[in-house]
């Protein structure tokens, strides 16, 4: 039987170049939450988020250093560990940095996506997500374990989803998530910017050169934007 374990990461930042400041898991009834000395300064934009300081890790062990980092490696990289994250690319690559690489993993925004065929969901972070499905938890968000047990609830939402969809039993349905999580998402519309609202096979057709310089710039990102790149190459037949 697989061992399902929640977990999120709050870092100093959003790209490559970030690292962990505070790891949260929760595995059945037991949970756990760490503050860790990140190699850099948390900048005020990500302290603006999960309101770690750098006064907060002053005097706490980098990751690297604690006793925490061979315990959760041992649990995160069990044969039968699957862990769950809301946007897992970003917290997998955190994570490491830090040198655990689990064997398994199931990203819970790309199942959503999958699970929204026609893209009727506006936004699919994880926060807004609790708030749409009316997921029943008191928990801080932005917080990293505030933020597991979202997760761990929308985690059961989207499964029991799947269940029902693809005619699955839950085994089946934890192999299916997995493969899901494992490819990079085909998004369909823009955010932002002047085609804001638009689809971008709609883009494609009606202004490709934008969609040639959104991938030429999520290319050079250092921030972590596989699906973005995924799609653009798709509808620009690359």
């Amino acid at each position: 039987m697989n061992k399902i374990i929640f977990f999120d990461t709050e870092t100093t930042g959003n790209t490559e170049k970030d690292f962990l400041c505070q790891l949260a898991y929760k595995t059945g009834d037991e949970s756990f939450v760490g503050f860790y000395k990140p190699p850099i300064k948390i900048p005020p934009e990500a302290s603006a988020v999960h309101h770690i300081t750098n006064k907060m890790v002053e005097d706490v062990l980098s990751f690297n250093e604690s006793d925490d980092r061979e315990r959760i490696k041992t649990i995160f990289e069990e044969e039968k560990a699957v862990v769950v994250a809301h946007n897992a690319q970003f917290d997998l690559m955190i994570i490491k940095k830090e040198g655990i690489i689990p064997k398994n993993s199931i990203c819970t925004l790309r199942l959503a996506r999958y699970l929204d065929p026609e893209g009727k969901i506006e936004r699919y972070n994880l926060q807004y997500l609790r708030y749409l499905l009316e997921l029943e938890v008191e928990a801080q968000a932005h917080d990293a374990l505030g933020d597991v047990l979202v997760l761990e609830k929308l985690f059961e939402r989207l499964k029991n989803k799947l269940i029902e969809n693809e005619k699955l039993d839950e085994e089946k349905a934890i192999e299916k998530m997995i493969e899901v999580s494992s490819h990079p998402s085909l998004l369909r519309h823009i955010p932002f910017g002047k085609h804001n609202g638009k689809t971008v096979e709609e883009v494609a057709k009606i202004d490709p050169s934008y969609l040639e310089w959104l991938l030429k710039q999520k290319i050079e990102s250092d921030q972590v934007d596989e699906d973005w790149i995924y799609t653009l190459k798709h509808y620009l037949n690359k």
